[in-house]
């Protein structure tokens, strides 16, 4: 491991910089389009209708998004970093023009799935060319400063989004998104190479490993749709015994979705990838935020955008942060995440249930939460990701890279469809209104809260590895 300290100009200056405005171009772009919907979706649903069908925009999405960043390293392979990013901003675009069309739910899903498909492509291109074109030493400010477009995205992406929605043309807030992966596409082509360096052939695909995945995923989702206990917990139990057959598959597989030994439960990445999997499992509540500020606290759709974007404020404010820590400070850095997150998503249990009509002495905390949960998130993030690079085998780097953002995607559609679960069983259906959104946020945060619990002592071993 090169231990050297870096400097943000050596990332930012000559050749480097042009490459990290097109890696981190990409992330900018999926994640402003993340922030446009999680805005205008309550605009959505009242005029397209598909309440019940809320979560799934984000589920389908990141599902979507998944197959995306699996399909990364061959697509990098076969068309070279020009061509990739070509593949993936076109279907982007393509996924764009749909959801700007989109005439009921159904046929949005479709559009946001398309979309997903490329946002995960151009997502794990980014972190998959770091290790291509910098130095070892300058992977956590790269981590940091492609991460940290979610940060960027948190302050065009809710403007976009709420201007769109309270002029009640929000077709137009995802048609706007088409001459801007234009002109990123126009960016990539200049400034990527067609044809990378020989490196060794992309392995096969774990076809079987992504399938039990996605159905895993799609099983929580399906049961969520019921309000009977039953069904929710049929679609638990099936997701349950497809997750064993995916550990049992992965785990013998020469084909695998992981680096080697990654889910034994004494290997260091096991405990990595486990801390970062439940984090992200804990922010997953931010789908509903908007909604509930809009309908119990009385916010614009623009503003409810902003404040539910402080969690990527928080997070980009903490990479930024420690990015540049070493030896104890990352230590500290990835301990103290998941207590961030814990006080956060407490704070978010307690207050946003209590109509306050604009009260900031509840909008207040509901802020601070939702600051707190990205800060936390953000705080030993770049660290955890470059970890992953440095404890996997040299001959295991590929799939360590594309397994960072498979790992990220898939907590987040587990979360999104766990979260639409608690919500819709909560009340947010039925009874509905005020009373059933109130219902559904004190459960949808107290539950979600077990999952930084849970980090912690998964944190407390991955700040221990030694290189």
């Amino acid at each position: 491991m090169n231990t050297q300290a870096s400097t943000w100009s050596e990332l930012l200056s000559g050749r480097n910089a042009a490459r990290s405005v097109a890696l981190s171009g990409g992330v900018a772009l999926h994640a402003i389009n993340i922030y446009i919907a999680t805005t205008i979706l309550p605009s959505v649903v009242q005029d397209i209708g598909g309440l019940h069908l809320y979560a799934w925009n984000t589920t389908l999405f990141v599902v979507a998004s998944i197959l995306g960043s699996a399909l990364t390293a061959r697509l990098l392979q076969r068309a070279g970093p020009r061509g990739a990013y070509g593949v993936a901003g076109g279907l982007f675009l393509l996924g764009s023009l749909a959801c700007s069309l989109a005439p009921n739910m159904p046929l949005m899903l479709v559009g946001r799935s398309v979309q997903g498909l490329g946002g995960g492509l151009l997502f794990a291109l980014s972190y998959s060319m770091i290790q291509r074109v910098f130095d070892e030493r300058l992977w956590p400010r790269a981590m940091a400063l492609i991460s940290g477009m979610w940060g960027i995205a948190c302050l065009i992406g809710p403007a976009i989004g709420g201007i769109f929605a309270e002029l009640h043309v929000w077709r137009a807030a995802f048609g706007s998104l088409i001459p801007i992966t234009l002109a990123y596409l126009l960016l990539t082509f200049s400034v990527l190479p067609r044809a990378e360096a020989q490196r060794p052939a992309a392995g096969r695909l774990p076809v079987t490993q992504l399938l039990l995945l996605v159905a895993a995923v799609l099983a929580i989702s399906l049961g969520s749709l019921s309000q009977a206990p039953r069904w929710n917990l049929a679609g638990m139990g099936v997701a349950a015994v497809l997750m064993a057959w995916l550990l049992a598959k992965e785990s013998r597989s020469a084909t695998r979705l992981l680096p080697k030994g990654a889910l034994h439960p004494r290997s260091p990445l096991f405990a990595l990838y486990g801390t970062m999997a439940l984090l992200i499992i804990g922010m997953t509540g931010e789908i509903f935020v908007p909604y509930f500020l809009q309908l119990l606290h009385g916010q614009t759709p623009l503003l409810a955008g902003y404040l539910a974007a402080l969690m990527a404020v928080g997070w980009t404010t903490a990479e930024l942060l420690s990015a540049g820590w070493l030896g104890a400070g990352v230590r500290r850095a990835i301990v103290g995440g998941p207590v961030c997150v814990l006080i956060g998503l407490v704070l978010l249990a307690v207050f946003s249930p209590v109509a306050g009509g604009g009260d900031w002495t509840v909008l207040g905390p509901i802020c601070l939460g939702l600051t707190l949960i990205g800060f936390g998130i953000g705080l030993g993030w770049p660290h955890l990701l470059t970890r992953v690079l440095q404890v996997a085998p040299p001959e295991e780097q590929e799939a360590a890279a594309s397994s960072i953002t498979t790992v990220q995607l898939f907590a987040t559609a587990l979360g999104a469809a766990i979260a639409g679960m608690i919500a819709n069983q909560a009340g947010l259906n039925a009874p509905g209104g005020v009373e059933g959104a109130a219902q559904a946020a004190r459960w949808l945060f107290g539950v979600l809260s077990v999952a930084p619990l849970l980090a912690i002592a998964l944190a407390i071993r991955s700040a221990a590895i030694r290189f």
